[in-house]
């Protein structure tokens, strides 16, 4: 495998897993209600607690996505 298809690769990694944070976030933000209904149906949790785990999750989400798929493509852009 090549530089170049690792840098392309890399770089639709990036561009998949931003994608799937922006719908995970447009989701919680219109459709929290529905959302939180559906999963309180399964677990016993309150509103806070959802939020919390959901920020949370999102967070390492992103951090995750910067620091394995981003900086990587970005060091092969720069570098070569």
């Amino acid at each position: 495998m090549t530089i170049q298809e690792i840098r392309f690769i890399l770089g639709w990694c990036s561009v998949i897993n931003i994608g799937i944070l922006s719908v995970w976030f447009l989701l919680f933000v219109f459709g929290h209600d529905w959302i939180y209904g559906l999963h309180s149906k399964w677990f016993n949790i309150s509103v806070e607690k959802y939020d919390s785990i959901n920020y949370t999750l999102m967070g390492f989400f992103k951090l995750s996505t910067i620091l394995f798929n981003a900086v990587p493509y970005l060091a092969f852009v720069l570098l070569i």
